[in-house]
């Protein structure tokens, strides 16, 4: 059984009729329902969007851009904050598993300029749709993408954190930034599954953690939530979970003999730069039926 507060079953859609070809046109904006649920909640959840091929063919994309991370990683400048590893590679970073002699990837930024499939799936109208709807746009741009692993009985948990403080710095519209996860495995609470604090992003930018660790600002400061606010969002493998920059997530270590994959992108109005390449990758209308 799934934990997610609103299961919304396979990707609500509209059927459109096509005057010019005499077809039926899929769309995939949110409807009011789901608009609604993600203004109040923060987070809504869309399952089983994408089919096997599909799936398979980003988990074998997440293979490729694994192994081309750490082809590079032997040229770029490594560091470490609070003992766990990072490489950067001019505006690519790569994080590692916390164990400091391993070579498990954990995190890949921005991922989409390591594989095609990634930067095709950019302009996705599945994705790009509901960002239109989020964001009441037409015209799109990236922020960022984010490939993040956690390997089977060895992937580490993520503390609570919100993205916009990370942001805030970088954009003057971090209230823009929304977030949509794509899943390439089940994700569960077992191999740890992404949570979410409900509501949390109504309380817009909160502070940090004063524990004098390196990292530890960027950790959302337990006094303003409450964790027993949090959601579990259980899905199948090829869902999505579209989620606000302002919303409190984490997620725990991956204790199962399971694998969860999964990429994270992050859109915005166009004619705004990335936030690491420092340049405007808008987003490619494509037709669709």
């Amino acid at each position: 059984m799934y934990l997610c507060s609103m299961v919304l079953g396979r990707y609500a859609c509209s059927a459109n009729q096509s005057p010019e070809r005499g077809q039926m046109a899929t769309t995939y904006y949110l409807s009011k329902l789901e608009l609604e649920t993600y203004r109040a909640d923060g987070y809504l959840i869309r399952q089983s969007v994408y089919d096997d091929g599909e799936i398979e063919s980003l988990r074998l994309a997440s293979d490729r851009a694994c192994q081309a991370a750490l082809d590079l990683a032997v040229l770029g400048k490594t560091y470490f904050l609070d003992q766990k590893r990072f490489v950067d590679i001019g505006y690519l970073t790569v994080q590692f598993e916390h164990k400091l002699e391993t070579d498990l990837v954990r995190v890949i930024e921005p991922v989409n300029e390591l594989d095609g499939r990634y930067e095709e799936l950019i302009d996705d109208p599945k994705l790009v749709e509901p960002m239109r709807s989020i964001l009441g746009v037409d015209e799109l741009a990236l922020w960022t993408a984010k490939l993040n692993l956690k390997p089977a009985e060895e992937g580490s948990s993520f503390g609570w954190h919100q993205d916009s403080p990370y942001w805030i710095h970088d954009s003057q519209h971090v209230d823009h930034l929304p977030n949509v996860m794509v899943t390439f495995d089940d994700a569960t609470t077992e191999n740890g599954c992404l949570q979410v604090i409900r509501g949390s992003h109504l309380k817009g930018c909160l502070p940090g953690r004063d524990d004098g660790t390196q990292l530890g600002g960027f950790f959302t400061n337990p006094k303003c939530f409450e964790e027993q606010d949090a959601v579990a969002m259980e899905v199948p493998a090829g869902s999505q979970i579209f989620f606000s920059p302002h919303a409190i997530h984490g997620s725990g270590p991956n204790r199962s003999r399971l694998g969860r994959r999964a990429i994270i992108l992050t859109y915005q109005p166009a004619g705004f730069a990335a936030l690491k390449s420092c340049q405007v990758r808008n987003v490619v209308s494509r037709d669709h039926v």
